[in-house]
């Protein structure tokens, strides 16, 4: 059916537009037009001067609705987690793993597979945090699991995961140069974290190929007078991106506005979202504004990806349009799939967020 949004306030993810409608059929946009061209026979729906601006992408949560993925690794979570995402504006997401065990990833494997084969929706593929790190930044992540990779643990890991696994989170000291690459050549995004590279290491890892880095500050060698590490190679370096979860708790909201005063379109948002977990190998207890582990220690948010987008807007500072593209034009570039994502123009999957003129999320729409 040929649907027509009229009456918004439209934001490409590259400029703003007003007067304009953006026409959809068979879940893709076909094109945005000054709203008198919009065709006869196109059903209309007035957005009565919202704003209409593209989905939200969230790379890296792990549950949602009161299902953890790592502790039950099913379609049923994975439907839980998308609902969750959809309600925070993001149709599209990547379900993580943090450091486990081999039947775990296995497992989370296998249920992105049945999910995409029962026809889900939302899911871009897998991220696995770990179990490459560097223990010494291990986080919340359980050093039981932690490991240095080997071949043999990467032609496994790609031979079970092929066109599952879409990120993976590393600590570049830790892994074999040729072993990262066989990851990208795999076609899996690589992303820094979890790491204690001195600024060289980390520096030469990403003019090597690593394109990204996870959740920026947290569980990672600071940025010191006499010791950048790796927050300064990603500073410095002109192309790598970073993560960051902009809730006021992992991050502080004027290190938020620092970083994207010096990394400009190379900082993107993620929500790190987990859900309460009494039971299992990983233990998360709510607390009022985050999810900690059972010995204390920092674990996960409570933020959904627009909760993140009006932090950034109303706490941080940041134009409401570069807010715009961090929660959805920079997350689809990372991902490698700017090509249908995180844009409204013509051949876009037709995922949009509406919101109001105080940035509260109104309505996620598309998903045809």
């Amino acid at each position: 059916m040929l649907r027509a949004y009229i009456n918004s306030r439209i934001f490409t993810g590259d400029l703003w537009l007003d007067g304009y409608a953006v026409i959809t059929e068979n879940g893709r946009i076909q094109q945005v037009v000054p709203q008198a061209q919009v065709p006869e026979n196109a059903e209309l729906t007035d957005l009565k001067g919202a704003i209409l601006a593209p989905g939200f992408i969230d790379l890296q949560i792990y549950g949602g609705n009161g299902k953890l993925f790592p502790f039950t690794p099913d379609t049923a979570t994975l439907k839980a987690t998308y609902d969750y995402c959809c309600s925070g504006g993001a149709g599209f997401f990547l379900p993580t793993i943090p450091t486990h065990s081999p039947e775990v990833m296995r497992k989370s494997i296998e249920a992105v597979r049945q999910y995409w084969a029962e026809g889900g929706k939302g899911v871009l593929g897998l991220h696995l945090e770990g179990p490459f790190m560097n223990p010494e930044k291990k986080g919340a992540h359980l050093i039981q699991y932690i490991k240095q990779p080997t071949a043999a643990d990467i032609n496994e890991l790609l031979a079970i995961g092929k066109g599952v696994i879409k990120m993976m989170t590393l600590a570049p000291e830790c892994c074999d140069p040729a072993l990262v690459k066989q990851l990208q050549d795999a076609g899996v995004v690589v992303s820094a974290g979890h790491s204690n590279a001195d600024y060289a290491t980390a520096y030469q890892s990403f003019e090597d190929g690593i394109t990204t880095s996870t959740h920026l500050f947290n569980a990672m060698s600071p940025l010191q007078g006499r010791a950048p590490g790796l927050v300064g190679a990603i500073y410095d370096h002109p192309s790598v991106y970073a993560s960051i979860v902009a809730d006021g708790v992992h991050v502080d909201f004027h290190s938020v506005r620092i970083s994207k005063k010096i990394m400009g379109e190379r900082l993107f948002l993620i929500t790190d979202a987990v859900v309460a977990c009494a039971e299992g190998d990983y233990v998360y207890v709510e607390e009022s504004d985050r999810y900690v582990n059972a010995q204390g220690v920092l674990a996960g948010s409570k933020l959904t990806m627009h909760k993140a987008l009006k932090n950034c807007i109303t706490k941080v500072g940041i134009l409401p349009e570069e807010a715009l593209r961090m929660a959805s034009t920079y997350p689809a570039i990372v991902a490698g799939v700017s090509h249908e994502l995180g844009k409204i123009a013509p051949g876009y999957l037709d995922t949009m967020v509406v919101l109001d003129t105080d940035w509260d999320l109104k309505q996620l729409i598309g998903l045809s």
